[in-house]
């Protein structure tokens, strides 16, 4: 006979990046961050922040605290109020379903006096009003009134599979209204070294573009080379 597992799980351990690695993210954009892990790090499109940017800041960097919720449960998300350390980003695995929301108003509201940065879920999310006022910026995959459960099983801590990503307490979250990317923990020095070339790269486009270029270097010297088949 199977034993039921226990209502909550908590990881005893959750590691954290250092408060160095936690300013490198600041004020970086998501792209930026993607090119740094050459292409890699984004969550699915699904997961958008709440009103796309038009009534809340949707911008966070920070630590990931990690809540496996599983389908249709917010149990461990409201667990993870006791471990929410000023900066984090509490990152909720609501296993992609969409039948009910993964929080609402009361959840954010609680996050944000607990100091968190930001809530990501892949479910939707309901009381919009009300998330608004609280401040608290979020992304999430749509907008639901229907009420969760909040029985378990669940756990802090643990990696969490979420958006096409696996995600682990003290990875990076940086999120922004074009979506939110995880670094993780493993490659915070590596990335925070690549956010610079990639910063300069940018912005040698951004000033080429804005003095009139129309297409790189590169395109130029591929459409004359013998790379290009030319045909009627």
């Amino acid at each position: 006979m199977i034993e039921a597992p226990p209502t909550l799980m908590i990881k005893a351990s959750m590691r954290r990046p250092t408060k160095q690695q936690i300013a490198a993210f600041q004020d970086v954009s998501t792209g930026i961050v993607v090119d740094a892990l050459y292409g890699g790090g984004a969550l699915s499109r699904d997961i958008a922040p709440i009103g796309f940017g038009r009534d809340l800041n949707c911008v966070a960097a920070g630590p990931a605290l990690t809540a496996d919720c599983g389908a249709a449960d917010v149990l461990a998300a409201f667990a993870t109020l006791k471990y929410i350390r000023p900066g984090d980003v509490v990152v909720s695995s609501f296993a992609g379903h969409t039948g009910c929301a993964a929080g609402g108003d009361g959840l954010t509201g609680m996050m944000r006096n607990c100091g968190a940065a930001g809530f990501v879920t892949d479910g939707p999310m309901r009381d919009y009003a009300g998330i608004v006022k609280v401040g608290l910026p979020v992304w999430c995959a749509g907008l639901t009134p229907a009420s969760p459960h909040m029985s378990g099983p669940g756990a802090v801590g643990t990696p969490i599979q979420i958006g096409g990503q696996q995600i682990e307490t003290g990875d990076m979250i940086v999120a922004d209204r074009d979506g939110v990317v995880v670094v993780p923990f493993e490659r915070l020095d590596e990335v925070i070294a690549g956010l610079e070339k990639v910063r300069a790269a940018e912005k040698l486009q951004d000033e080429r573009v804005a003095a009139g270029m129309r297409f790189p270097d590169w395109v130029g010297e591929l459409l004359e080379s013998d790379r290009v088949s030319i045909r009627d």
